[in-house]
């Protein structure tokens, strides 16, 4: 199975009781394959992995690969500061049905390369054969992943996409020219998506695109046709939503805009906080400017 186009991070609609909204969740689900989009990921960074239990995240997924019913490929979230739950974490999200594995290292204390490497690689062969995308995002985590390290990670057979979320658009060049044939590059929120199918990216997952994902199929299918100054349109005003994206809290914006749009998703996990007034006002007008609500 290969991944291309537009992947949105979906968030996780959890109530006051910590339950699951299955019915939000699903209504999500259908709103989003309706638009067209290309796959779904739960538990990235939209979805709030670091805030959920362990029964709460394999509830998010196993709501989404029901929702889903084959329609697109779901690629799962995995993340831990340990090996060994990471593995078991991968191991579950196979047996549900995912159709590949979103890989996430967490650290408290710094991780050598040695011991990054050896951490997906394990979440790679729990994956039993399914795709594994990489995800490094430097401003969050305390262990990066080095050049170095996705270069010989692109050799193991199904470690085959990563999104890097750096905000370094020359290291993504990086990657693609040291790794070329092995691993494709998705883009993050953190760059600028056109650009990054330019220069030979294969689609965008991210949190924004489940907000737009409409206007985000129209820009990728203009820069798979290679009808870059078309692209290029769609992408200036497009910015506006990565830009409030980075302004506010990433779930509580993308949870914010969805309510706008009529997606009772609730709050995000504490210790975070509901935005404002003034910050929803200011989302629902970039929405409103992008044709999203």
């Amino acid at each position: 199975m290969s991944f291309s186009g537009v992947f949105p991070y979906l968030v996780s609609p959890i109530d006051q009781s910590g339950a699951v909204m299955e019915g939000v969740l699903k209504d999500l689900v259908d709103h989003l394959i309706d638009a067209g989009v290309h796959g779904l990921t739960p538990l990235g960074s939209t979805g709030e992995f670091a805030y959920l239990s362990q029964e709460q995240r394999r509830h998010v997924v196993d709501t989404v690969i029901w929702a889903n019913r084959g329609r697109v490929p779901v690629v799962a979230g995995v993340a831990s500061t340990s090996t060994s739950d990471a593995v078991a974490q991968t191991e579950y999200m196979v047996d549900a049905g995912a159709d590949g594995i979103l890989a996430i290292l967490e650290a408290y204390f710094p991780v050598s390369d040695e011991g990054v490497e050896a951490y997906f690689t394990a979440i790679a062969k729990a994956a039993r054969g399914r795709p594994v995308v990489l995800y490094t995002n430097p401003q969050f985590q305390r262990s990066d992943l080095s050049l170095p390290v996705i270069e010989r990670l692109s050799r193991v057979e199904n470690i085959r996409y990563i999104k890097d979320a750096s905000t370094n658009t020359g290291r993504l060049l990086s990657i693609i020219e040291r790794t070329r044939g092995r691993m494709e590059v998705f883009a993050a929120s953190a760059h600028i998506p056109v650009c990054v199918m330019m220069i030979g990216g294969v689609g965008w997952m991210a949190g924004p695109a489940c907000i737009v994902p409409r206007q985000s199929i129209a820009l990728y299918e203009a820069a798979k046709a290679g009808d870059w100054a078309n692209a290029m349109e769609l992408q200036r005003s497009l910015w506006r939503v990565n830009e409030i994206f980075a302004k506010y809290s990433i779930a509580a914006c993308i949870k914010a805009a969805l309510e706008l749009q009529g997606f009772p998703v609730g709050v995000p996990m504490a210790p975070q906080v509901a935005l404002g007034e003034a910050a929803r006002a200011e989302i629902g007008a970039v929405l409103r400017d992008v044709g999203a609500l």
